[in-house]
């Protein structure tokens, strides 16, 4: 693919990663040694999660606010993010010396708004989505002439992204496939022009939460399509409209943009917390949910996930646990009708007992028109050691005359 057809060029991030020397070290490329052997390949996580303020964010956010003009630094800046891009556009105002305002949606983390004021930036709230929130930054770029430092839309942002795909190659120089966690396609698009320039054979694949996947569509499309809902735990990664530069590096260089579910997402923060020991925020789990989601065998290798952030609200993280646990097959909830007698309760928590299935939570229904006088209906709540062991408890529940109910 001729370079010159494409709005950022290898030489762009090459230059990046130069001006990028003394501000971003390069992050840790991990084997996984558990991934490797579900994905019958070999498999490296690229750990952008540890990189400054927990993002690949400030490579792209650096680089665009070292190349503006004397005028434009004493104007200011503006950014709209939901928090990686907000924390990446205040480090790097902090260290050019630039006044900063960031917009973030209300809902947003309070670690991530707390960091972000942290770094100096004044932030402001409004709306729910990125785009909402980019709307309102315009409007600041309108009336103060701030500059708008737009979280993927702009070829210094790719360029600055690109360099994380450099480090790929310079740290894993027989990688076949890169999986790249996307929302409006900067991190993607400048992997794309940095290992596609270098390596064309490099299978490189975009990977969005199935409830914020506007790149599928717009792909099939041709050109930037907005979506109108998006409901996902990921909002690293929800955006709903493609930016028109990155869009058309990925519509050119990428080899597919696929997607994942909730209970995936959920799954594979879990997965990472027991197994890697890494903390990822669920829009930086993606690329790994993905790989997690395939059949072994289905990627060539060496295979590199990139896990794009790590800034997760510990709220949040406690809330996914359970909620991956659940998708694991490790908690299970569900309704027995035993007589409402002493000893009824006893008798079906000691038999859990004996199924080493952990009670978390039991609550009552005595009044329902579908009982009869004297039965009581217990709700239950038990942590498992997976699907199987499930089974097994249910079986063996059965076996002891109980019917448990789901619905």
């Amino acid at each position: 693919m001729p370079e010159v057809s494409l709005p950022v060029g290898l030489h762009d991030i090459q230059a990046a990663q130069v001006l990028l020397k003394d501000v971003v070290r390069p992050t840790l490329l991990d084997y996984s040694r558990n991934l490797s052997e579900r994905a019958g390949t070999d498999v490296y996580l690229k750990c952008e999660n540890l990189n400054r303020t927990g993002s690949f964010k400030i490579r792209g956010a650096y680089n665009r606010m070292a190349h503006l003009t004397e005028e434009g630094k004493a104007s200011g800046v503006v950014a709209a993010s939901a928090g990686n891009h907000a924390q990446g556009v205040a480090l790097a105002a902090r260290l050019l010396g630039i006044k900063a305002t960031i917009v973030m949606p209300h809902g947003a983390s309070a670690p991530k708004l707390l960091a972000t004021r942290g770094y100096g930036a004044t932030v402001e709230q409004t709306g729910h989505t990125i785009d909402d929130c980019l709307v309102r930054a315009k409007e600041i770029e309108d009336k103060t002439g701030a500059v708008l430092i737009h979280p993927f839309n702009h070829q210094d942002i790719i360029a600055g992204q690109g360099t994380c795909g450099l480090e790929v190659l310079e740290q894993c120089p027989k990688v076949k496939t890169i999986l790249v966690s996307t929302g409006g396609g900067g991190l993607l698009a400048g992997i794309a022009t940095a290992v596609k320039s270098l390596r064309p054979d490099v299978k490189i694949i975009g990977v969005q939460a199935e409830q914020a996947a506007a790149y599928p569509p717009s792909l099939k499309e041709g050109k930037p399509v907005a979506i109108k809902n998006m409901n996902t735990m990921a909002d690293g990664i929800a955006v709903g409209h493609p930016g028109e530069i990155p869009f058309a590096i990925i519509n050119q260089l990428v080899d597919a943009v696929e997607t994942v579910s909730e209970n995936c997402l959920s799954g594979t923060l879990l997965y990472l917390l027991e197994r890697a020991k890494l903390v990822v925020e669920p829009a930086g789990a993606a690329a790994v949910a993905h790989l997690l989601d395939r059949p072994p065998g289905h990627f060539q290798g060496p295979l590199v996930a990139v896990l794009s952030g790590g800034n997760i609200d510990p709220v949040l993280l406690m809330r996914i646990i359970r909620h991956g646990m659940a998708a694991e097959g490790r908690y299970m909830h569900f309704r027995v009708r035993v007589p409402d007698r002493p000893g009824s309760l006893a008798a079906i928590l000691d038999h859990l007992a004996a199924l080493s299935a952990n009670v978390l939570e039991v609550g009552h229904v005595r009044t329902s028109s579908e009982l009869l006088i004297d039965e009581v209906e217990i709700g239950i709540q038990v942590e498992t050691m997976g699907p199987s062991h499930q089974e097994k408890v249910l079986a063996s529940l059965q076996k002891k005359g109980y019917r448990p109910l789901f619905n």
